[in-house]
């Protein structure tokens, strides 16, 4: 599976830790909108669209079942919000 289209939204809020949110195709068959771009302590990564349930705990409405497939959307994400910098 390939991720064949990727949009960027940047967020602007001082101080915050989300830096845009992410629209996704993959295989230009799949979407998947509400990808957030979340800088980690020691990275830029992607946070696929959740839920919380409970105090502390959130649930992927979506998400790569494999490794490659995650480090694929990532970087593709990643690439495409630094290319807007």
């Amino acid at each position: 599976m390939e991720v064949t289209k990727v949009t960027v939204q940047k967020e602007e809020k001082q101080g915050s830790r989300v830096k845009g949110y992410a629209v996704i195709e993959l295989d230009g068959v799949l979407k998947i909108n509400g990808i957030r771009l979340i800088e980690g302590n020691t990275r830029l990564f992607a946070a696929m669209p959740n839920r919380k349930v409970g105090d502390d705990k959130y649930i992927d409405y979506v998400y790569p079942i494999n490794k490659e497939l995650r480090e694929k959307i990532e970087k593709a994400i990643i690439e495409e919000y630094e290319k807007e910098n």
